[in-house]
């Protein structure tokens, strides 16, 4: 048995703050990627992103905005959303109430992982263990293949 606390990083940008809990981790989880959010009012968990595996998005409390290649919906306490892999799967969640959202996002925790960014045309790459945290760049701002070879 565990008890789940939410980590807050001071330094996530304003529009961006919640907390987390690694659920899946405390509980011994190796296949999946299984983590709790707790969302302020006003906040968004992660910029408009899709990944190359799916996710998915079980509602604890309260209710969150979910922007999709579709549009803008809202999801309620017991709703369960699946992301899937790829551009199709591009989402973002957004607190437009008056109380905290809880939520439980879930999916492989296989890496290297890939996560891209539509609105500011950016990858994120993941790689196992962290060794390197993440390595974000810009599409446009890649070197070719060859590029620095000899």
């Amino acid at each position: 048995m565990f008890s789940a606390e939410f980590e807050y990083d001071d330094s996530d940008a304003e529009g961006y703050r919640g907390g987390v809990a690694q659920v899946g981790k405390a509980a011994g989880a190796e296949e999946l990627a299984i983590k709790l959010f707790e969302l302020p009012p006003g906040e968004s968990l992660c910029p408009y992103h899709y990944e190359y595996v799916e996710e998915w998005l079980l509602v604890l409390d309260g209710a969150v905005a979910v922007r999709t290649p579709d549009g803008e919906r809202p999801a309620e306490r017991g709703e369960l959303l699946r992301f899937p892999a790829g551009p199709d799967g591009a989402h973002k969640l957004t607190n437009r109430g008056e109380e905290p959202a809880r939520m439980l996002m879930f999916s492989s925790s296989r890496e290297p992982a890939v996560a891209v960014y539509p609105d500011s045309d950016k990858i994120g790459v993941w790689v196992p263990g962290g060794a390197d945290d993440v390595m974000l760049r810009r599409r446009d701002g890649n070197a070719s293949y060859y590029d620095g070879e000899t």
